[in-house]
């Protein structure tokens, strides 16, 4: 039996996919990977404890958000570190809002609004995350047209703990283990 890890790192046994080749999970009607059956017994939820009530898109984006601040934090250049750390923040938030629901989608077409916008909606316990990360968006295009200066060293780094505090909060928002969420590091 060929196994794979799922996006909450947990090893999921695989079953060969009908004619394509491809290694699929065995999945029950929620979507969860399951162990298969054994000597006639039925098969068994794969995963111990409480299921995730988020899906996969909301666990991408958290993934995402964490190897993005990862990457930020491997980087030199201040603008690039402050850059990849407000990424990494905004997908954070992203999760969140995914995993709530936009607040107001009906019928009637709306404006585009961003995500520090929505956030304080779905979860009113961030709205100083959203009013901080808001704040930081001018200087983080700043750095992205390539100003000079456009963020310190400091500041680079000041963000770079914050959106790491921001993804924790967002990843226990959603009752998300952090720990499972952790990128893996190269053997370089």
């Amino acid at each position: 039996m060929i196994s794979t890890l799922t996006a909450i790192g947990n090893e999921v046994p695989t079953r060969a996919g009908a004619g394509s080749g491809d290694d699929v999970p065995a999945l029950d009607r929620g979507g969860y990977p399951v162990q298969p059956a054994h000597h006639g017994q039925p098969a068994q939820p794969a995963l111990t404890g409480p299921r995730p009530l988020v899906s996969a898109t909301v666990l991408n984006l958290l993934e995402t958000a964490r190897r993005g601040l990862a990457e930020a934090g491997a980087e030199r250049d201040p603008g690039t570190r402050y850059i990849g750390a407000h990424l990494a923040a905004l997908r954070a938030a992203a999760a969140i809002v995914a995993a709530r629901g936009e607040p107001g989608t009906g019928s009637r077409r709306r404006r585009p609004r961003s995500v520090w916008e929505l956030l304080p909606q779905v979860e009113p316990t961030l709205t100083e995350w959203a009013a901080f990360f808001a704040a930081s968006a001018a200087k983080r295009a700043a750095a992205e047209a390539g100003l000079p200066r456009a963020a310190t060293a400091r500041e680079a780094e000041d963000l770079l703990r914050d959106a790491g505090t921001f993804l924790s909060v967002a990843e226990r928002a959603l009752g998300v283990d952090s720990q499972l969420q952790l990128p893996l590091r190269s053997a370089s």
